[in-house]
């Protein structure tokens, strides 16, 4: 029996680095929002043991460091099964992309493992396991809007937003995430702890608007209807990478100012890049923007947010 399953992308609304902790990471604040575009990912279980990778995508690594090879060993190990787990990787999102790929795979290749095993591991044992893997795995066990916390790996969910659309911008450089935040600890900033603090307090005036109806700075002007993702993004988040990306990748930073220009409302880094969002008012807006973009010789792709209830429904579970 194999499974399929959709393993779809994410993207940082805003992104805090915090101080360095005794681990070795860095303290994180940030809401991550699951995506359209995705990859497929495909799991077996056949007889024998160990786990084998198949990718026609070279840049996929297919041995234990792949990070859907760690949760197979530890979701086996987990359910108390035995056998040869096989895990086809059909990629469509780029690689070190910011876009959380490698993460949504792992997670999807945990959530195909329980279907072919039909056994289902509680919440709590998936969170866990998804947490030593990597830091932004559990999210993909919530989908939607999600509040991230520690070094990304505590993860809370938020209001469930309407679809937003969007546009995916990717420059043809990768960044690596170690070697951005090195970067990051040389700049001379003022407190990272302030830092997290204004961004808490943005997240805070605007998560109360949308529990309370209080107004707020941030709301809406009356008799205007606004999209509670646009609203988030007027607090003035920001994602912090761009200050270490941008001078390193000039180019990088020349897809936010494109993404800017083609009518986005708004556009960010995600995660440490290289990818590049927009986030547009309507769909047709979003389309005419990529055909735009593609005219002006960059990768994009329109798609639009998903909404927890979406997500699930659409991974193929």
């Amino acid at each position: 029996m194999t499974v399929a399953i959709r393993s779809f992308a994410k993207i940082n609304l805003g992104l805090r680095i915090g101080p360095s902790r005794p681990d070795g990471f860095h303290e994180l604040l940030t809401i991550y929002q699951t995506i359209g575009l995705h990859d497929v990912i495909r799991v077996s279980v056949k007889h024998g043991s160990g786990v084998e990778i198949q990718c026609a995508d070279s840049r996929v690594p297919k041995d234990e460091t792949n990070t859907c090879w760690k949760i197979a060993e530890k979701a086996m190990v987990a359910a108390k099964a035995k056998g040869r787990v096989i895990i086809e990787i059909e990629k469509r999102l780029p690689v070190q992309g910011g876009l959380g790929g490698a993460s949504a795979n792992a997670i999807a290749t945990l959530l195909g493992l329980q279907r072919v095993l039909k056994k289902q591991l509680p919440q709590s044992e998936k969170l866990r396991i998804a947490a030593e893997v990597g830091s932004d795995l559990p999210l993909f066990l919530i989908g939607g809007t999600v509040l991230g916390l520690g070094r990304g790996e505590q993860v809370y969910p938020l209001p469930d937003m309407p679809a937003t659309a969007c546009v995916i911008v990717t420059p043809g450089v990768g960044v690596s995430t170690p070697k951005a935040f090195a970067q990051w600890d040389q700049l001379t900033l003022p407190a990272a702890s302030d830092r997290i603090s204004k961004l808490g307090r943005q997240l805070s005036a605007w998560l109360s608007g949308l529990y309370s109806g209080a107004p707020s700075r941030f709301s809406p002007k009356r008799g205007r209807a606004e999209n509670p993702l646009l609203n988030l993004v007027r607090t003035g988040i920001e994602n912090d990478f761009e200050q270490v990306v941008f001078p390193e990748y000039p180019e990088i930073e020349e897809g936010k100012q494109a993404l800017l220009s083609a009518g986005a409302k708004y556009a960010s880094l995600s995660g440490s890049g290289s990818t590049l969002y927009g986030l547009f008012a309507s769909k047709q807006a979003a389309a005419t923007a990529a055909a735009r973009l593609e005219k002006g010789g960059w990768s994009a792709q329109a798609t639009v947010t998903l909404p927890r209830a979406a997500y699930w429904t659409r991974m193929g579970i």
